[in-house]
């Protein structure tokens, strides 16, 4: 036991772990939208209720389950937003167009942003909000400074 890594090989410090009512779904929906790769499943014994799972999108991970009510562990109710999980990908409006066309919600459609990056927001339609983007500017935190100052004097403004 002492040899073992705390932390396992090519998993990240922080990793999304999220409760989802139907997790099966879900994992084949991440798959479509983000291209998400599954590398692990544990099923509860007798049923088809997932009581783990990883997926892997590009170089990171996101855990996730089933509801288990019994055990305190529920999704969100669709009009609850209590966090959301960010995605850097290649083509945020491709991402952003597949999420739409398999039922996402759109919060925010994609915009360039004053810190540099192309940038969007979308609950899925298992009630997790998202946000997305690709980098297009790679700026300077006192350019970001400036610019986020320019941007909130604008919208002062009206």
């Amino acid at each position: 036991m002492a040899n073992v890594n705390p932390i396992p090989d090519g998993i990240h410090t922080l990793t999304p772990h999220i409760t989802i009512k139907g997790a099966a779904k879900a994992i084949d929906w991440y798959a479509k939208v983000l291209g998400a790769k599954e590398e692990m499943r544990m099923v509860m014994p007798g049923t088809d209720i997932i009581m783990h799972a990883r997926l892997s999108v590009g170089d990171s991970h996101v855990m996730l389950n089933d509801e288990f009510p019994q055990s305190g562990s529920v999704g969100p109710k669709p009009d609850e937003k209590a966090s959301a999980i960010h995605a850097y990908v290649d083509d945020v409006d491709a991402v952003y167009k597949q999420a739409m066309d398999n039922g996402a919600t759109e919060v925010l459609a994609p915009m360039d942003t004053f810190w540099g990056d192309r940038y969007g927001k979308f609950t899925d339609p298992f009630g997790h909000h998202w946000s997305v983007a690709s980098r297009i500017e790679a700026l300077t935190p006192e350019q970001i400074g400036q610019r986020s100052q320019e941007y909130f004097a604008q919208m002062k403004q009206g």
